[in-house]
């Protein structure tokens, strides 16, 4: 038998969790609500707050003001979770006792909960993230420690090019196109082997120029199945000029 990659107990199931146009409940209004509600809105969720008024801090006091949030002036009440379009619960508040009681009633009714501070009684955590346009890179110490996750995320963003987050969506945009070009299933694996091999051989800042008329002219390389380099789609060559050595996927002109 082949050797294969030993078990490593403890850790999570690190996902991308969409939540775009769901319900997020979230109980408290202080500065770690701040931050919950600032992160459910980057991922387009539909934000329930409840938190008496007194306690909100600035930041979600701004965000009940402009209307970003839907808020209830009150404290949490069981019936909140009655709503059967609440997908996750956040809580965010100084009462331990109050937080269990959240906790158990979210567990009865098998919605994903968070008690902040509280990593036995979490279904999830949060990590240190880093964000650039489509990037996002979360760093996560499963509960043990999010200040090291912290300093982590810095260290790890700050050997990043500045321009990373703007050449994924440039090669987002490409690979949409792509796809509306050539959409059957049938073709699945060649886009996948051909936008890799774009990736590969264009640097970051080449991604970053991508015009959408030098799109045109990548596109057009599809079929032949080669990667023109930035000068020959300038030049608006065609793919009969040039070679290609298919394990590199390298052009050069004839």
């Amino acid at each position: 038998m082949g050797k294969f990659p030993e078990v490593q107990g403890g850790g999570s199931l690190i996902l991308a969790w969409q939540v775009r146009n769901k319900r997020v409940l979230v109980v408290g209004g202080g500065e770690v609500a701040a931050g919950r509600i600032l992160n459910l809105l980057n991922a387009d969720a539909k934000v329930r707050v409840v938190a008496p008024r007194s306690g909100l801090n600035k930041e979600v006091a701004y965000r009940v003001e402009q209307n970003q949030v839907d808020y209830v002036d009150r404290n949490f009440e069981p019936s909140d979770l009655d709503d059967p379009n609440i997908v996750m619960v956040l809580t965010a508040i100084d009462d331990p006792e109050a937080s269990s009681k959240i906790w158990k009633l979210c567990k009865q009714k098998r919605i994903a909960a968070n008690i902040a501070d509280v990593p036995p009684e979490c279904d999830f955590y949060f990590g240190s993230v880093h964000r650039d346009g489509p990037l996002q890179i979360m760093v996560s110490t499963n509960g043990n420690g999010p200040k090291m996750a912290n300093i982590v995320r810095r260290r790890i963003a700050a050997n990043l090019p500045d321009n990373m987050g703007a050449a994924i969506q440039k090669v987002g945009m490409l690979r949409k196109r792509l796809r509306v070009m050539v959409p059957g299933n049938e073709e699945g694996a060649k886009r996948m082997q051909w936008m890799s091999k774009v990736c590969t051989k264009w640097s970051l800042e080449e991604l970053c120029e991508l015009s959408e008329s030098d799109m045109d002219i990548l596109l057009k390389s599809y079929k032949p199945n080669v990667i023109p380099t930035l000068e020959q789609v300038r030049l608006d060559e065609t793919p009969g000029d040039w070679t290609f050595d298919g394990s590199f996927g390298w052009a050069c002109v004839v």
